[in-house]
């Protein structure tokens, strides 16, 4: 569907789905929110689409070189933040007034449903399957990580409502993963999805993973530790620009914040940040995004919280002498897109 010279707008495109279709020549346009960007504000829903962003794009550029307006629930890039079924709804109301078809990246779409039934008044009393059930009436297509939301260690799925795309697909998914109902996944592992995503949209399930991860922010607020709020669902996301401001944007602070805390106490985080953001396809220039960011996820029904007290322990640690992290680190090896994955660093 995305072709060269495209635009896809979307609410913080994942960095996957950002490297596939900068692969495919295309540009990815962030519609998110401006206030998904100021890590202290306390907003439900950091996640949503800004209309009006949105529709400047639909309205700047012609109907056949929009391919689609991805929104990906939760929003991993801004921080694990969700998108309410209000946006959802909105979203999809004004891409069909433009018609351009709606596609939810959907790897944290029970955990989307949790915040939506807490935090969107109207559905208070909805259970969570009936909230998912709702949201995706507001889509036309959807991808599915299901080693996230689905509880499997492999897999996953796209769904279709345009029987031609699915047509087309099938042709594709045959020549590279497999048969139309199997594609690259064993039997065994289709029915651990099935049970997943069963017990996925489960409240007490949510609620007790949502809630180790807010003991650990929690935690964190406590220490001083500056994060990304509110808490999000499946990580907690530290705000390097305030935590080593004296490191030079180009130094990569998010990634520098996340050798310290890995030698500090062996904690294992993701940057999300310069790095991830990889160089502009056309200039190569290192892109700069507005948030440097320190992820923790947490894997789901794996920690206790004695655990979610020694990470917080190690990353106190790690801010308490932040004042004496004057220098980052330099890339001496870097693929040439999705450079994230395989680079090879050197601390200054």
């Amino acid at each position: 569907m995305v072709k060269e010279g495209d635009i896809v707008p979307g609410n913080s495109h994942f960095d996957t789905t950002k490297g596939h279709i900068e692969f495919r020549k295309a540009t990815a346009v962030d519609c998110t929110i401006d206030e998904a960007f100021d890590t202290t504000l306390e907003h439900p829903f950091k996640g949503n689409l800004d209309l009006e962003k949105l529709e400047k794009v639909y309205q700047e550029h012609p109907k056949d070189k929009i391919s689609m307006c991805i929104v990906t629930v939760t929003c991993n890039s801004s921080g694990g933040q969700p998108v309410s079924l209000q946006n959802m709804k909105d979203v999809y109301e004004l891409s069909q007034k433009y018609s351009i078809p709606v596609m939810y990246d959907s790897a944290r779409f029970s955990e989307n449903a949790y915040f939506i039934k807490l935090r969107e008044e109207a559905y208070k009393d909805w259970t969570i399957k009936e909230i998912v059930a709702e949201m995706y009436k507001y889509a036309d297509y959807a991808t599915m990580s299901s080693k996230k939301d689905g509880l499997v260690n492999m897999g996953g799925f796209i769904g279709f409502k345009d029987e031609e795309t699915y047509r087309q697909a099938c042709t594709f998914n045959i020549m590279f993963e497999g048969f139309v109902t199997y594609g690259g996944m064993a039997g065994r592992d289709m029915a651990a999805l099935a049970v997943g995503l069963d017990e996925s949209t489960e409240f007490d399930y949510l609620e007790t993973r949502i809630k180790q991860v807010e003991y650990l922010g929690e935690k964190l607020r406590e220490y001083g530790v500056p994060i990304q709020y509110p808490i999000g669902g499946h990580a907690i996301f530290v705000d390097a620009n305030k935590i080593l401001p004296n490191v030079p944007q180009e130094e990569f602070r998010a990634q520098t914040l996340g050798v310290e805390l890995y030698i500090e106490g062996g904690i294992r985080g993701v940057e999300i940040g310069a790095i991830l953001a990889d160089r502009d396809p056309v200039t190569r220039e290192n892109r700069f995004p507005k948030l440097e960011l320190l992820r923790l996820a947490i894997p789901r029904r794996v920690y206790t919280n004695n655990h979610m007290d020694y990470i917080a322990a190690a990353l106190k640690n790690v801010y308490d002498r932040r004042h004496e992290i004057q220098r980052g680190v330099e890339i001496t090896w870097e693929a040439p897109i999705m450079r994230h994955f395989t680079v090879e660093l050197e601390k200054l």
